[in-house]
């Protein structure tokens, strides 16, 4: 966990869970606008960064049950979860084993750029080239362009962003299983990897209430559109809200 701006006095804390290829320092931005209301944690997917010599991460519910183990001593205040893309999954998965262990709900997962748990795609990203996977990464954007021209740097992260990709691709849901705790959804209007259909099946995975928010943009349209996310987010853990009816 990276705690960018500790906020003790905080109302909630908002756990943020990185895209495929993503790190922490993605939602250092997140993490300045919410403080001090909100303290933002956000986690540090083993092979990148400072975590760059370890392995890369095996599946969705390994990294899951690691980051379960990093958030149990976090229950002195109401706890949330957001992940963007493949985070949106780790992080449904995550509020899942939260309740098998016996902790307390989250009070809200905020599921961003990416389609619902059951809706599944025939992708094969993580098989492809080098090259090809470069160009994924390119025609989705959130990548520095930089650094995706420095093939010293590449050699470091593709390893990382190549099993990211396996693990979201090869995941699995369990159609069993559903949250309690509200979702909100947020998707981009031009996002080539979510339809709105594919975003709107998120009411399927939990007995709470889902809002799905619309806004302009592709797969990285949090990035354009992070005053109105900011906002929502915001709004939704508001003490009001968080306290319940």
């Amino acid at each position: 966990m990276r705690r960018f701006h500790p906020a003790p006095a905080a109302r909630a804390r908002l756990v943020c869970l990185p895209h495929a290829g993503g790190s922490a320092s993605f939602f250092f931005p997140l993490a300045k606008a919410l403080a001090p209301a909100i303290e933002v944690l956000a986690v540090q997917y083993p092979g990148r960064q400072d975590r760059r010599h370890e392995p890369p991460v095996g599946s969705i519910p390994a990294l899951a049950d690691d980051i379960l183990d990093a958030l149990r001593h976090l229950d002195d205040r109401p706890l949330a979860l957001f992940g963007h893309s493949m985070g949106a999954i780790t992080g449904y998965e995550v509020a899942l084993r939260m309740a098998d262990a016996g902790l307390p709900a989250p009070v809200h997962l905020f599921a961003s750029g990416r389609r619902a748990p059951s809706r599944y795609r025939d992708e094969s990203v993580h098989q492809v080239s080098d090259d090809r996977l470069v160009a994924e990464l390119r025609t989705l954007g959130g990548s520095d362009a930089a650094m995706l021209e420095d093939p010293e740097l590449l050699e470091m992260i593709l390893p990382a962003i190549r099993g990211d990709y396996r693990a979201v691709e090869t995941y699995r849901h369990d159609p069993g299983r559903r949250l309690d705790c509200p979702i909100t959804v947020f998707t981009g209007d031009a996002d080539p990897r979510v339809s709105l259909d594919e975003a709107r099946a998120w009411t399927r995975h939990t007995t709470g209430p889902t809002d799905l928010r619309v806004l302009p943009g592709g797969h990285f349209f949090l990035v354009e559109q992070a005053v109105p996310m900011i906002r929502t987010i915001a709004e939704k853990l508001a003490d009001g809200a968080l306290i319940g009816p």
